[in-house]
């Protein structure tokens, strides 16, 4: 959902604010009044290509900043800017960071469906097709699909095994001769988990044992021996405690030795301990030196890690298996496929089978709510076709698309290649309308959606308008007054001429007074007595 949108040096806008409200907002405003530019500025938000040519003239760059909520489950939002230069160099920020137009087109781009215009239809790419359908029948579909998921990625791991294993039981004789020389090698030195770790710790005090026993002697001595620290500072002890009787001060100080002379009693003793722990074995170490040469040679072979010497004895003690029992292992790879592709035609039926009868409800639906907008006998209808089994995906293992009609004798043929931008987007509105909250696009702008209205069919347009605001955000740019009236948000844009010889685009909320007064502009063009009291009956109306 979009919180606001400011933008800055954009075409004839010099800054203007939009705030939408969470249900109809509408902007309107006289032909050429800069309606455009505000779209092209929540398209630059949903990362779409910078153009330098967007930029105000005389002006450095342009800005345009937004916050987004993803749902009710959202607090926070997210706040986007994105600025172009003269020169048409573009830069991001989410959330303050530097970011990409992809990651731009990815959080935003998704949120929202800009309808009217080719580049944003979502109608126009059938992939699009079959995920409305998915989504709104749901409970229905989404087992069966998950299941068929699954299926398919078993049947592909199960492809990628029998693959390997027919690969592995070609192999040629200096591949095996190779395997079995590193079996051979890794098990002559038969490492253990564990085992270079701990001989890399130990090591070097074994190599040092005399060293350290001498070390801790030396440094026992001089704190435990005759005359050594120890003796000098209980000396020092005894002279503070024999004056402390004159001043306490001394007392105290002679209490912090005492705690010191412990601590260096406790460190002599735990020194006399280690050395007497260190045990110089030539022979140990000896033994020790030699395995981990040999550790280390396998680190240098088949390294950098242990870990990589084990997994290449595995790998190659399960080429040698493979080959050794070839035959075999290729026959039951074979039958796992098998019944992993069987499992999977299975899913797929299945799936079809449930889009069939979802797919065409659902156009039965759309149909319904298009003859609200008075479209005659267009229609919406249901092609799904099986695609040979190579080409199965994730997606599921046929071609589903909607096709449109504008009337009962007619072929029926994409709505890309037929539909106009209104009818599109009267027949993506009739679409979102059915699908309702289960739609994943929460914010819907309309530009083209009342191309060749009038009459009824602008209040049907407007009632269906309404309803659709109920479970979406819905921006509208219209210039239908039925449209206006209905909306829960009101904006005017207006292009006034600053005397510098370029026309400057404002937005402006309207309420009250000023709104009546626009609607009646839109009613008539002018502000007669007759046409504010029309447009203030309209209103009352509601």
């Amino acid at each position: 959902m979009i919180d606001e949108i400011r933008v800055e040096n954009l075409a004839l806008i010099r800054e203007a604010s939009l705030v939408p409200c969470t249900g109809l907002t509408v902007l309107t405003g006289e032909t050429g009044a800069g309606k455009t530019a505000l779209l092209s500025a929540l398209k630059l938000l949903m990362g779409e290509r910078a153009d330098a040519s967007s930029v105000r003239e005389g002006e450095a760059g342009l800005v345009v900043e937004g916050r987004f909520f993803k749902g009710v489950d959202d607090p926070e939002g997210f706040g986007v800017v994105r600025s172009v230069s003269a020169d048409g160099r573009s830069r991001v920020k989410i959330d303050g960071s530097i970011s990409s137009v992809r990651e731009l087109a990815t959080r935003v781009g998704s949120m929202i469906d800009l309808c009217g215009q080719h580049e944003h239809q979502s109608l126009l790419d059938s992939a699009n097709h079959v995920r409305m359908v998915d989504s709104w029948a749901a409970d229905t579909i989404a087992p069966i699909l998950d299941d068929y998921r699954a299926k398919l990625h078993a049947a592909r791991a199960a492809a990628a095994e029998l693959a390997r294993v027919t690969e592995a039981s070609r192999s040629k004789g200096a591949l095996l001769d190779e395997a079995r020389f590193t079996v051979e090698r890794i098990s002559e030195v038969d490492p253990h988990l564990g085992e270079y770790d701990e001989l890399e710790e130990s090591l070097p005090r074994a190599e040092h044992a005399e060293a350290l026993a001498c070390a801790a002697n030396d440094a026992q001595s001089l704190l435990s021996e005759e005359n050594a620290a120890l003796d000098s500072l209980n000396a020092a002890i005894a002279e503070l405690q024999r004056m402390a009787g004159v001043d306490k001060k001394l007392s105290e100080f002679a209490d912090s030795l005492a705690e010191a002379s412990i601590l260096i009693e406790d460190v002599a003793a735990d020194l006399r301990r280690y050395r007497d722990s260190v045990d110089f074995d030539p022979e140990e170490l000896a033994r020790q030196q030699d395995r981990f040469a040999q550790l280390k040679g396998l680190l240098r072979q088949y390294g950098p890690t242990m870990d990589d010497v084990f997994a290449r004895l595995e790998s190659s003690k399960e080429l040698l298996s493979l080959v050794d029992d070839a035959e075999e292992r290729v026959k039951r790879a074979r039958l796992e496929l098998d019944a992993a592709e069987s499992d999977l035609v299975q899913a797929a039926r299945a799936l079809m089978k449930a889009r069939s009868v979802a797919g065409p409800r659902f156009c039965r639906e759309v149909v319904r709510q298009m003859a609200r907008l008075e479209m005659g006998g267009a229609e919406v209808l249901w092609d799904e076709r099986e695609l040979p089994r190579e080409r199965w995906t994730d997606s599921g293992p046929s071609i589903c698309e909607l096709l449109y009609r504008s009337g009962s004798g007619l072929t029926p043929r994409p709505l890309k290649r037929i539909a106009s931008g209104g009818e599109l987007s009267r027949v993506l509105l009739s679409a979102k309308v059915v699908m309702g909250s289960a739609d994943h696009a929460g914010t819907l702008v309309f530009d083209e959606v009342d191309a060749g209205v009038g009459g009824a069919t602008a209040r049907s347009l407007a009632t269906v308008l309404a309803d659709l605001a109920k479970t979406h955000q819905v921006i509208v740019v219209t210039h239908l007054a039925q449209v206006a009236v209905v909306a829960d948000a009101h904006y005017v844009v207006r292009k006034a001429d600053t005397g510098s010889g370029i026309p400057e685009t404002s937005l402006v909320p309207v309420e009250g007074d000023m709104r009546v007064a626009e609607i009646a502009r839109m009613l008539s063009g002018d502000s007669s007595p007759e046409s504010l009291a029309h447009a203030r009956a309209m209103l009352e109306s509601l």
